[in-house]
């Protein structure tokens, strides 16, 4: 009877040790309203991330891991991602892929931060993200700085605009980019016309046109997200503005074609951060994959998402460790290549090779401008 009883223990013991091991990963962005399309586009992205790794049977700490996703909508709003963010902490994720906009990662980041929990942004560029010195918090996109730059370099040396009028929805990102680029047309001697403002709900931008279409601005820029893009653009043909029409990577979508298809034309300009899918390493064969996954495009973020999604294993495979506080160096240390190219980050948190690239309008989808 014992030596049954002892033979029964070390069955236990062993079945124990070679348990599966559940590691939960947390998705953050927008699931419902205006910008819904691009966080089911980033999540659909870690979820292939996600497939990916389970279906190489990855161990760590000598058990085989699954890995979980654990999402959450924080509507692109400041007050929920924080909300969101508490959530995802009690709910006992290793590691977060998010958030989508800059507003909603700002605030977000301080909740990480005090759990002790790493999260890589695909998406937000806001500078200020990762200037609040915080160790928790990484990004595998470029940010606006860069972003301003480059479209400011190439609308005034390329495009020959001089005179530029500003509207930003005043959210972190847009009115943070709008800012950059500001103060990147100025040093190149550009002048800015106006700064107007309006929000991330608005449909109605008569009153702030017609001030400026008094101002005949050569280019009016717009920083903010596809759903007031399009009609901005809209009633900007409307009122018979020739002006060229630039914007940042919120515009530069599949849903902005869709939405201003009678609009668009070879005075459309947008900048995104990162370079071209099909130029990205991995970037043909991912779009492959999405469609056949998802029957549909990759709208805009999707492959940052899925190598956000990569990093955080990468990193507890290195470890090997899923607890944030031991695969946390690894993190900080990992450099691989990833779908959008090599991932590593600087000390901040900022990807080391960010690129940027000016996209126009072209037989009707986004081209990079040469």
């Amino acid at each position: 009877m014992h030596r049954i009883a002892l033979g029964v223990a070390l069955l236990s013991l062993a079945g124990t040790a070679s348990a599966d091991l559940t590691v939960k990963l947390g998705a953050a962005g927008p699931l419902t309203g205006p910008i819904a399309h691009i966080g089911k586009d980033g999540e659909n992205g870690i979820r292939l991330a996600i497939e990916d790794a389970n279906a190489k049977g990855i161990t760590i700490g000598g058990q085989k891991v699954k890995f979980e996703l654990v999402s959450e909508d924080d509507q692109a709003d400041p007050r929920t991602a924080t909300t969101v963010a508490q959530r995802l902490a009690d709910a006992g994720v290793k590691g977060v892929i998010g958030h989508v906009t800059s507003g909603a990662s700002i605030p977000a980041s301080r909740v990480y931060e005090q759990a002790g929990i790493p999260v890589i942004t695909p998406s937000s560029t806001s500078p200020t993200l990762t200037q609040q010195g915080f160790k928790v918090t990484f990004r595998v996109i470029a940010n606006d700085l860069q972003q301003a730059e480059a479209m400011a370099s190439y609308a005034v040396k390329k495009l020959g605009l001089k005179k530029i009028a500003i509207v930003d929805d005043r959210t972190a990102y847009g009115q943070g980019l709008a800012d950059a680029l500001a103060n990147a047309m100025k040093k190149l001697g550009a002048q800015v016309v106006a700064r107007e403002f309006t929000n991330d709900k608005a449909t109605d931008f008569m009153s702030i046109l017609t001030k400026l279409k008094g101002q005949n601005p050569d280019a009016i820029f717009y920083g903010g997200m596809d759903a007031q893009g399009s009609p901005l653009l809209r009633q900007i043909r409307q009122l018979g503005m020739k002006a060229t029409f630039l914007s940042g990577d919120g515009l530069c979508t599949a849903e902005m074609l869709k939405l201003s298809a009678k609009e668009l034309d070879n005075r459309v300009f947008c900048t995104q951060a990162g370079i071209p899918m099909e130029k990205m390493p991995g970037g043909a064969k991912f779009r492959e994959r999405f469609k056949q996954r998802y029957n549909g495009d990759v709208q805009l973020y999707a492959p940052y998402n899925y190598d956000a999604a990569t990093a955080l294993i990468e990193a507890m495979k290195a470890a090997n460790s899923a607890e944030p506080a031991k695969y946390l160096p690894a993190l900080k240390a990992l450099n691989i290549k990833g779908i959008t190219g090599n991932i590593a980050f600087d000390a901040k948190g900022d990807i080391k090779e960010g690129g940027v690239t000016f996209y126009s309008y072209k037989d009707g989808k986004w081209a990079a401008a040469e």
